[in-house]
């Protein structure tokens, strides 16, 4: 039998408030990339990538224990839904029938509500590698009719699976009993420096993105997207992440950064790149590449150094980016933008994979 170029092992990671169990798995590659995910939240809890030096750092904020990821945090690593980002006023109108979501955020509804789908214990099926093939977890949860205000009952199935490039897919299916809305995404906060490392302002970014949705001081989206070009929202060439974070403009001023969803260029449903991140002091290079229409970046401006990780090092403001692929915010409430809604005999179905590579020295 061949030797694994990719393994999967698991552990026990405590315990909930409510004395449920939680599970921890480790995904390897013969790369040395390997990645932990809970079933908490369906938390992608680590991402180890090592630099050029071979040098292996954390690159995604996580947290010590359970007893830390069942206390207050900003969704560090979780699966999100029902609903991803924001809706306003947290109603939206399906068929005629106006449906509620418990608001969260400055008088909406985030991420699916206070109890979505990162305070849930997801159900997992391990398949180690074999051979040439991806060491793989798929989730499992179901959600009631009704849960957190949404119709329909669903259930949702989501892929952890690491390569032996090095490559982390996460796959997302659906199915609903009734018509419903569904944006699932992962919210990762990477530093390709390392976890607590500092802030990632020096970090460059660039997007596949021609547009992007400017926002109310509520982040809400005003209209249709605008043009990038020419504004400090235009990374269709790498930038550093400071270079233009602190300009004087509205949108960047009221969000403390940016917090706003860009338009993926080329066709939704499609995989297709979105952004490239890079990190010149370590030469960590990550690709995100997507099948949906947006991608939401958001620089950490709320962390504030009251979170820690395993080593005790704060998360300060801007310590990370999240990089989340999802359908626009508030989509529910704008049929101009790429519908949300999925119904009986349909299958929501997305594909989002982190590439890690090295920048070239000159």
């Amino acid at each position: 039998m061949p030797t694994p170029h990719c393994t999967l092992t698991g552990s026990p990671f405590g315990t909930t408030p409510d004395g449920r169990p939680v599970h921890r798995w480790r995904l390897e590659s013969s790369s040395g990339v390997s990645a932990d995910v809970l079933s908490y939240g369906g938390t992608l809890a680590g991402l180890r990538v090592p630099a050029p030096s071979g040098h292996l750092r954390d690159v995604v904020l996580g947290l010590p224990g359970m007893a830390q990821y069942a206390g207050p945090h900003p969704y560090l690593g979780a699966l999100i839904g029902r609903y991803a980002n924001r809706i306003a006023g947290g109603e939206f109108t399906l068929d005629g029938t106006t449906h509620r979501v418990p608001v969260t955020d400055r008088g909406h509804a985030l991420h699916g509500g206070p109890e979505g789908f990162h305070r849930r214990i997801w159900n997992g099926t391990p398949a180690p590698g074999n051979g040439d093939e991806p060491a793989a977890l798929t989730l499992r949860l179901h959600s009631p009719a009704g849960d957190m205000g949404f119709p329909g009952a669903l259930d949702v199935e989501v892929t952890y699976s690491l390569d032996r490039s090095g490559t982390l897919a996460i796959e997302y299916r659906a199915r609903t009993d009734h018509a419903t809305v569904v944006n699932l995404t992962n919210h990762s906060y990477f530093n390709l420096a390392g976890a607590g490392s500092g802030d990632v302002l020096g970090h460059t970014l660039e997007l596949d993105c021609d547009a992007y949705l400017p926002v109310t001081a509520e982040a809400i989206p005003l209209g249709p997207p605008l043009p990038a070009a020419g504004t400090a929202f235009d990374f269709r060439t790498a930038h550093r992440i400071g270079d233009r974070i602190d300009e004087d403009d509205g949108q960047l001023t009221d969000a403390g950064g940016y917090d706003h969803c860009w338009v993926v260029a080329g066709t939704p449903g499609e995989l297709r790149r979105a952004a490239c991140l890079a990190d010149p002091d370590s030469g960590r290079r990550m690709e995100v590449w997507t099948t949906e229409p947006g991608i939401q970046v958001y620089t950490g401006n709320a962390l504030d150094g009251s979170l820690a990780g395993t080593d005790a090092e704060p998360y300060e403001r801007h310590g990370a980016v999240c990089l989340e692929t999802q359908h626009f915010p508030d989509s529910p409430n704008r049929p101009e933008y790429p519908s949300a809604v999925l119904r009986p005999g349909e299958q929501y179905r997305s594909r989002t994979e982190f590439r890690f590579s090295h920048l070239r020295r000159s």
